[in-house]
């Protein structure tokens, strides 16, 4: 096992794995938990709660890093925009308004998101010190897909929006990197040791917005992150190629790769960086025998460099914990 910071700061090559979504649906423990606590916003906000769920993972596999219990959306609900997670629906803000937005200030906005720093330093307290506790936020550009409703469907947003309003969107964005940067600084001086910033929807960006939309803003946090000497992962989901001038441009400590990225690729275009992650979590649902081979693409692609196992994406609601146990396994063995 080895501390995730470590490896992020010093790009040494050791073995670590955890994987996103690592507390949450699939887990019996999890559900009896959120059995009792239908809203989602309140169970991110009770810190026993949320330091309880974020060492579930850890208590049952013993993975080298816990990431706490939350969600990027704690930052509109802190940002006063009406937040509520449907049954089979998702989530769903209510309607944006600049003006509401835009009389936010940062003492209400660190008091409102206290809770989840409570959890933080719970789980610092009783986490072994030699794993890494990751917090996280959403990248500017994600948060805004949500916060101004522009997504059409997991494909497709709404450009005609998004060119209407440039100058309002560039506002908007350029306050959410204040508060993000914010947020960070409050979940590291919790105890959090590593920041992964999540940009689920860059995939959705037009070629010609990446630089204004993507690059730039998770560069300016991560810019934020160098000078408070805090490790940082960047995942630019669905960005395809594009991840290499990310990568060349941002310059994050690590870079996670979705599932569509080709391991080989990866290796060959991804430098000075700590590559993580690539599997994808549909891959858990095969027999083992399908686990253990595309598992292995990523660990032979990767051998010799600092890499940290991890997913294409989130953990998916159905997988069966033996299956992550024996993966976990196979990981630890495999040479």
């Amino acid at each position: 096992m080895s501390n995730l910071k470590e490896i992020l700061i010093n790009k040494n090559i050791c073995k670590s794995v955890w994987f996103m979504r690592q507390a949450g649906r699939y887990l019996p423990e999890f559900r009896e938990i959120r059995l009792q606590n239908q809203n989602f916003i309140n169970l991110c906000l009770n810190s026993e709660l949320s330091s309880k769920i974020t060492l579930q993972p850890i208590n049952r596999f013993n993975l080298d890093s816990a990431i706490i219990f939350s969600d990027i959306l704690m930052v509109p609900y802190a940002l006063n925009q009406k937040v509520e997670f449907l049954k089979n629906h998702g989530p769903r803000l209510e309607n944006f308004n600049l003006d509401k937005f835009l009389k936010n200030n940062d003492l209400d906005f660190i008091k409102k998101l206290k809770p989840v720093y409570k959890a933080i330093e719970i789980t610092r307290k009783k986490l072994n010190k030699e794993k890494s506790l990751i917090s996280f936020i959403g990248a500017p550009w994600t948060l805004l897909v949500y916060m101004i409703g522009v997504k059409q469907n997991k494909n497709e947003i709404d450009l005609e929006i998004i060119n209407k309003k440039k100058n309002e969107i560039d506002l908007i964005l350029e306050k959410l990197i204040n508060y993000l940067c914010l947020h960070i600084e409050n979940q590291v001086r919790a105890g959090a040791d590593v920041v992964q910033i999540f940009d689920s929807w860059a995939g959705l960006i037009p070629q010609e917005d990446l630089n204004n939309f993507c690059y730039s803003p998770n560069s300016k946090i991560v810019e934020f992150c160098r000078k408070k000497e805090i490790p940082v992962i960047c995942f630019p989901r669905g960005i395809k190629k594009n991840y290499k001038d990310f990568n060349n441009l941002v310059k994050p400590d690590g870079i996670n790769i979705d599932y569509n990225i080709d391991p080989k690729w990866a290796k060959e275009n991804l430098k000075d960086t700590v590559i993580q992650g690539g599997l994808n979590p549909k891959i858990l649902l095969l027999p083992d025998e399908e686990i253990y081979s595309n598992t292995k693409k990523y660990l032979d692609a990767f051998k010799g460099l600092p890499y940290v196992f991890n997913l294409g994406h989130g953990m998916l609601p159905e997988t069966n914990p033996d299956k992550v146990n024996k993966l976990i396994k196979f990981y630890r063995e495999y040479q």
